[in-house]
């Protein structure tokens, strides 16, 4: 492939990059990761309320990684509230699991920032043949690519297997008992999905511009191991 058409290939990649990094920054100071609605069992139950009068019981919130808000309702008018995981709900929140999630969130910026310092050096440069030329992209990608499934999956944990929404919205309230009805992943959820995706589309990409993926060994390589072997 031309030259040209590499620094093309590359710089596509590297801008794709630098946009997901701006993303998943952009994500982790957002409340936009998931949006709950629940109920308040301890108010329906008492009026025993059934069809659309639970309207009036249904609760709904939406948060992050760090802070969020919602709207409490037991038959009695709606009650606005505001919360911040840290310091506020340490003791309700499964802290190791969202501490790493926060840390891959970091990694993963550091990361494809690196990458895009890299794929820019390879369009514009003269790289080795090492951790700056395609190797070290495709290094780059995967460990970046792996960041953000790690990511999604710790995230996804902390939310369906240990019941964040419904710990949430139950925290402090002694008098009532919430039970979550739906969730669903917004914005920032799926940024991080697409910064995953954009990753194995560089992989793709650095492919396309002629590098063989690692451990690949081309043909001419296995021709030239068999005519030494045969040589000796």
């Amino acid at each position: 492939m031309p030259n040209q058409q590499k620094k093309v290939i590359f710089c596509m990649a590297g801008v794709l990059s630098f946009v997901c990094a701006l993303g998943v920054v952009t994500a982790l100071g957002t409340p936009l990761w998931i949006k709950a609605t629940f109920l308040c069992k301890t108010g329906a139950l008492l009026v025993n309320a059934s069809g659309q009068e639970l309207d009036k019981f249904m609760g709904e919130m939406q948060y992050g990684l760090f802070h969020g808000e919602g709207v409490r309702q037991c038959g009695l008018g709606a009650r606005p509230f505001r919360f911040s995981l840290f310091p506020d709900l340490l003791k309700v929140i499964p802290l190791s699991i969202h501490v790493n999630v926060i840390l891959f969130s970091t990694i993963l910026v550091v990361l494809t920032m690196v990458g895009t310092a890299f794929f820019m050096y390879n369009a514009f440069g003269k790289p080795f043949e090492t951790l700056h030329g395609p190797l070290g992209l495709y290094l780059l990608s995967f460990m970046s690519g792996s960041c953000g499934c790690l990511v999604m999956i710790l995230f996804a944990s902390e939310v369906k297997i240990h019941h964040l929404s419904e710990k949430i919205a139950n925290d402090k309230e002694g008098t009532y008992a919430y039970k979550t009805q739906s969730e669903k992943y917004t914005t920032s959820f799926w940024v991080v999905f697409i910064c995953f995706f954009v990753h194995f589309l560089n992989g793709l990409l650095i492919r396309l511009a002629g590098f063989q993926f690692p451990f690949a060994k081309s043909k001419d390589t296995e021709t030239t191991n068999v005519a030494a072997d045969l040589m000796y």
